[in-house]
Order: C-alpha cells, then structure tokens, then sequence
C-alpha cells in the first residue's frame, strides 16, 4: 500500500502540470458542450414562441432557422473544441471553405431553390392554404420547403414545384387581399331596354348580402358589340367567398334576366347565297360570248 501511494504521489510531482492543464482542457470543454446546448435550445423555443405569438412567425421559417443555428452552434463548438485542446484550426476552415465553394458550383441549382425558399419564406408572397397561379400553373399552396412547394390544383393534381420557379417570375395571389371584384357580364338584344337590365341587377345587388357595401356594386354598360349590348354587373366580395357567391349569382342573373322577359343575346351569322345561274361566266365559255355579242352588235341594224 506505501508503495502505492508513493507512485500516485511520484506520478503526480512529476505530470502535475500536464493533468492541471488537462483537467482544465476538459472542463473548458464541458462548458464548451454544455453552453451549446444551451443555446440551441433556447434558439428553438424563442422559434416556437414566435410561431404562437402574435407575430404569426412561419413554421417552415422557424424550423430552418433552428436548424441553421443549430448547425452553425456545433460547426462554432467543435472549432473551440480543438482549440482548446492546441488544434490549429486555421487550415480546417480553409479547407473547409475550399470544400464549401466546390460543393456549392456542384449544387448551384440546389443552392438556387434553397435560396429562393428562404427568400418566399421571409417576403411571403404566398403562404400556405393560398389560391396562386405562376405561369401555367393554377393551384393551392400546401406545404412550402426549403427546396420545393407541394400545390394541389382544383381538380386534386398533386404538384411539386422547384422554388427557384417560383421566385423571379409574376404570381398572382388571390387569396392575399381580403377582397376581390367580381364582375358578371350578360349581353342582351337591341330591342330590349337597358333600364329594364338596370333595374333587374340593381335588384339583384340588393337582394345579395354577401356583396361588400365599400365600394358600392356597379351596374354599367360595358360594350355595344356586334350581337347586342354588353351589360356588367361589378361588385366586390371577400375573398373566400368568391367562388360560392359567383356560382349563385350567375344562376340567378339568368333567371332574373328571362323572368323580366329580356332577351340574352346569342352570337349571330348572316350568310348570302348567289343563284348559280348568276355565276359568272369564265374561261373559254366567256370569250365565245364576248365573241358573239361582238357581232350581233354589228350586224345590228343602225336606227
């Protein structure tokens, strides 16, 4: 047992300095670890509060933001890692930026749509359960990624759109503002009379409580066309309920258009056609009647 205790204490006179620095590398690193953790979890609970608080943060916003804080926490740890253990770190972040460019020319598409999700997700032209069209595409927004959107048409077409698609092209949103103009045009026949068109529209606004007071509904003249004149029925409604109110109020324009006995004017063709006995004569058949009318005008007698 002397012998014993008399190694620990020969070992520890002669390393005593190594273990002190040792002990204290590894508590640095404990904190080091430990101060980590603590702010990644932090980082993620302020996401969370963002997203149920009043400030309506994205989910999809917040869970990239966690993940790059999270990735960039250990990226920062593991650098202060080795050096607190005498790594040099100089030539790693070199390398590690070398790796990065090259990586980055092999994935530049890829890079593209991350980037254009971010971009979506901080300017959010749309977000999710939006009415969008870009390009050919006319669907509703139902998830959005970091390198793609999932869109569903109305006809129920699953759609997975790059983001870079739909960054720097026109989109229309229209389910971004709270309302929208709806216009129901009809065209009626030139016999009828405009004021009697007037006066059914006017009744139809007033019987629609759906239509918004500011502005007001419209009824106009739109167009005196070849078939008959244009008449216009302008209103504005929230927009969710644009298609329900559209789909009743075209039904019901007609019938109310057909019960004041006001006629809807239909495309209309005229079409003349010549008696083939009118043709014009042609070719070798029109010369010989030149030729004998030429000379009945001769022989004819001189009066």
């Amino acid at each position: 047992m002397e012998n014993i205790t008399n190694n620990i204490v020969g070992f520890w006179n002669t390393h005593n300095d190594t273990i002190l620095d040792l002990g204290r590398r590894l508590l640095i690193a404990a904190l080091i670890i430990i101060g980590g953790k603590i702010v990644i979890l932090v980082s993620k609970r302020l996401t969370e509060r963002a997203v149920k608080s009043k400030l309506h943060f994205d989910e999809t916003l917040a869970s990239v933001l966690r993940m790059v804080i999270k990735y960039a926490v250990i990226i920062i740890c593991l650098i202060m890692l080795l050096e607190d253990f005498g790594i040099s770190t100089t030539s790693l972040i070199a390398l590690l930026g070398a790796a990065g460019v090259a990586v980055g020319f092999a994935l530049k598409d890829t890079l593209s749509n991350i980037a254009a999700g971010i971009i979506n997700l901080l300017l959010r032209p749309f977000k999710k359960g939006d009415f969008i069209e870009c390009g050919s595409v006319l669907a509703t927004v139902k998830e959005m990624g970091l390198f793609s959107t999932i869109l569903e048409t109305p006809d129920g077409i699953f759609i997975s759109a790059p983001n870079s698609s739909l960054w720097g092209v026109p989109l229309k949103n229209f389910s971004h503002n709270d309302k929208r103009r709806m216009d129901i045009p009809i065209t009626i026949s030139y016999t009828d009379s405009i004021d009697t068109a007037f006066q059914v529209l006017r009744g139809v606004i007033s019987s629609e409580s759906r239509f918004l007071k500011d502005p007001p509904a419209q009824v106009l003249v739109q167009s005196l066309g070849e078939n008959g004149a244009g008449v216009t029925l302008r209103a504005w409604v929230p927009s969710g309920l644009y298609w329900p109110i559209y789909w009743d109020q075209m039904k019901n324009v007609k019938d109310k258009i057909q019960e004041a006995g006001l006629t809807i004017a239909l495309p209309r063709r005229e079409i003349h056609m010549n008696d083939p006995k009118d043709k014009p004569v042609k070719g070798k058949e029109a010369n010989n009647d030149n030729i004998q009318n030429k000379q009945d005008s001769e022989n004819s007698p001189v009066i």
